[in-house]
């Protein structure tokens, strides 16, 4: 349990992330087609808090049908699954002609907040079409071994691979995954410095590590990496705190990677290297004790994304009042209970 001064705002930070489940702000309009990430930053992030009876009954049924809704599925079993998985909004539900048809497609980072948000939540996921998802994933591995987004054209890189191995992870389903091909290419974007990269020879990034850690941790394939590696990766990471942490030496400290780096080294099982009262503290001066949330540095505005991860990454390091988070998965372990009893149903146990 860290120690240090100030305290968490759970009532301000609850009421703040039910805005952004009712009526997306205009500052954030340009984000509606990411509106289903927004939505599991608030989800998740009330279950963090220990508030998700913030949601009522109603309000919870609305969302699971609203997050069914971004979900494309085929018409017919014949038909092509490659598009299939969710969409982050209901701005994308529109009607294309023949040859523009795979614009309207899933989108795996959507897809793995979209499930994440229906465990949290209380969905069985009875009504996820896994064929198709899984479909969808498959034909976005890249013959390196990592993903690409989206069927209609993205970057391919390490944030993609870590939300294709969540997708699996979550369906218990790994046939559109190949985990030989993909820990490859984790092993290869590891940098001179030990720290990984979104691919090989790429610099080293804090957000990419933990990708890359955490989805050999899900795959079961954290003993690919030598003992020099792993002993790299540590180093690396403890070296990212300032007071809180940056994602790349020489950046400015950032919230985010309060959980960035502090559950990859939690995977890793060394977070106690680091300093927790100094990361409290730099966290506790991005908190906006007005209107709720937390910014990225202290005196800017707040967001759901700071605000979730730094929350996170308070968690981490036994802050009171918030609910464990289970560092790979980045849900809560209460969340994570409920996804082994729904693989215990699906095996038949």
């Amino acid at each position: 349990m860290c120690s240090g001064g100030g305290a968490v705002e759970c009532s301000r930070h609850a009421r703040y992330f039910m805005h952004f489940l009712t009526a997306l702000p205009a500052a954030l309009a340009a984000h509606d087609t990411t509106r289903l990430s927004i939505a599991y930053f608030a989800v998740s992030g009330l279950d963090v808090l220990n508030s998700l009876h913030s949601l009522s009954n109603q309000m919870t049924k609305d969302l699971i049908e609203w997050i069914y809704s971004l979900q494309i599925i085929p018409e017919n079993e014949d038909d092509d699954m490659t598009v299939c998985g969710f969409q982050g909004s209901t701005t994308l539900n529109i009607e294309l002609d023949e040859c523009n048809k795979y614009y309207r497609c899933g989108h795996l980072a959507m897809t793995y907040t979209g499930l994440c948000c229906l465990i949290i939540l209380g969905d069985d996921l009875s009504r996820v079409h896994k064929k198709a998802v899984m479909a969808g994933v498959k034909c976005l591995q890249q013959p390196e071994g990592n993903f690409s987004a989206t069927l209609s054209g993205t970057e391919a890189d390490m944030r993609f691979l870590y939300c294709a191995a969540c997708i699996c992870y979550i369906l218990d389903d790994w046939s559109g995954f190949d985990v030989e091909k993909a820990t490859k290419y984790i092993i290869d974007s590891i940098g001179y410095d030990y720290g990984i990269a979104q691919g090989p020879e790429l610099e080293s990034h804090g957000g990419t590590t933990f990708c890359a850690i955490a989805t050999l941790s899900l795959t079961d394939q954290l003993d690919k990496l030598s003992p020099q590696q792993v002993e790299g990766i540590k180093r690396w990471l403890v070296n990212r705190q300032v007071d809180g942490f940056q994602g790349r030496p020489n950046k400015p400290v950032d919230t985010c990677y309060s959980f960035w780096i502090g559950a990859t080294l939690k995977i890793l099982g060394v977070l106690e290297l680091t300093d927790y009262n100094e990361n409290r503290r730099y966290i506790l001066d991005t908190q906006d004790m007005i209107v709720g949330g937390f910014s990225k540095w202290p005196q800017t505005g707040s967001d759901p994304l700071h605000t979730y991860l730094g929350l996170g990454g308070l968690s981490l390091i036994g802050e009171k009042h918030l609910n464990q988070v289970m560092p790979s998965l980045n849900i809560t372990t209460r969340a994570f209970d409920s996804l082994k009893e729904l693989h215990q149903k699906w095996r038949g146990k």
